[in-house]
């Protein structure tokens, strides 16, 4: 990839954002997916940023997506996140893609189309929830689906559903018999992503839609695909919110008059934060290594470890911005206080801090 190429996917992000902006405060004030966002992000094909040239995307590399995302994120945190989402599935499709094992298909369909794939693997995890019976020809799944970002003008749900002492992997259209999207997310933070509950009712799921069968309530190898690819780009995300509220704090300061003493040592405090996240992110996407990457546990315990220390960085550097501004940054109109609360929802993508300590824990005893 030559560096002009390399520096497109940044100028779309930056010049999409300016527009984004504008909006964000009404989408949070109002509960309302970023709809006209998506519209202009189908129109500049960002959906395919990541696909393959030979396949009709965009050619972009993992780092220059996880670098759009962050990006995006300084102007309009939700419109970043629920994009996110599609990435992360896309970018797994791509690993696939790339060892010979299928997903061609599915990401020319995505390429020529721009569709929105929605996930559900954060509430899924190991047990998976719903209820599934076999029938002839596949299965009849009924199950309800929370967090299914951007689920509001979704084209794919990409799902899982428990059977006996398996889980089974498939997709599923989002319009099939069956499927409904509930409107039901009313959130702290991170308003404007549609992340409404799904709602499978006896969902006719064919045998040959299966795309994986694993043992329920066991760590998979898959999760180690699924989550080397998907965390460094969902924290490029809350890096990037990060790095807004940094900045917003330090230009407050330096328009003032007056300052006082201790805020140069309020100021080093989150700089130290926002480094730490920047830097561990950065190690995140060295391990996903352009999907250069084994499907090894290791991978998967050093991911969910840096997840955790970049989303609670990321929070402490918001945070600190709060300190930093003061008074001001109460007020709904500075753009501090959407930042804060959207910074939140850093702690509940998989693993949640408790559980990833619980986890790397074992993994190192074992």
């Amino acid at each position: 990839m030559n560096h002009s190429n390399a520096s497109h996917w940044i100028e779309v992000a930056h010049s999409l954002g300016e527009e984004f902006a504008g909006r964000a405060g009404a989408h949070d004030e109002d509960d309302t997916f970023v709809s006209r966002n998506y519209a202009a992000l189908k129109e500049r094909r960002l959906f395919s940023a990541a696909i393959p040239e030979e396949l009709g995307g965009g050619g972009a590399s993992y780092r220059e997506v996880s670098d759009m995302l962050r990006t995006l994120a300084q102007y309009c945190g939700s419109t970043a996140l629920a994009l996110s989402m599609h990435q992360h599935l896309i970018a797994a499709t791509i690993w696939k893609y790339r060892r010979g094992q299928g997903g061609e298909a599915m990401l020319k369909n995505v390429a020529e189309n721009q569709l929105v794939l929605v996930s559900t693997g954060a509430g899924d995890w190991l047990e998976s929830n719903g209820s599934t019976t076999k029938t002839a020809g596949g299965y009849l799944v009924s199950a309800r689906k929370h967090f299914a970002s951007q689920s509001a003008v979704g084209d794919m749900l990409v799902t899982t559903a428990p059977y006996m002492d398996e889980v089974l992997h498939f997709p599923v259209p989002m319009n099939a018999q069956g499927v409904t999207v509930l409107n039901d997310w009313r959130a702290m933070g991170m308003r404007g992503t549609g992340s409404h509950t799904v709602k499978l009712e006896n969902v006719f799921i064919a045998d040959a839609a299966i795309v994986l069968r694993r043992p329920r309530g066991a760590y998979h190898p898959v999760w180690n695909v699924v989550l080397t690819v998907a965390m460094p780009l969902i924290m490029s995300v809350y890096v990037g919110i990060a790095q807004k509220a940094a900045e917003l704090s330090i230009g407050h300061i330096r328009r003032k008059k007056t300052a006082k003493p201790h805020m140069p040592y309020l100021i080093g405090e989150m700089n130290n934060e926002l480094v730490a996240a920047e830097i561990q992110l950065n190690d995140m996407l060295r391990i996903a290594d352009n999907y250069d990457f084994e499907a090894i546990d290791q991978n998967g315990h050093d991911i969910l470890t840096r997840k955790t220390n970049v989303a609670n960085a990321a929070i402490r550097v918001v945070t600190k911005a709060m300190e930093i501004v003061g008074g001001a940054g109460f007020y709904r109109g500075f753009g501090l206080e959407r930042l804060f609360r959207d910074v939140q929802a850093a702690r509940y993508h998989p693993l949640s801090k408790s559980d990833q300590v619980k986890f790397s824990g074992e993994y190192l005893r074992d």
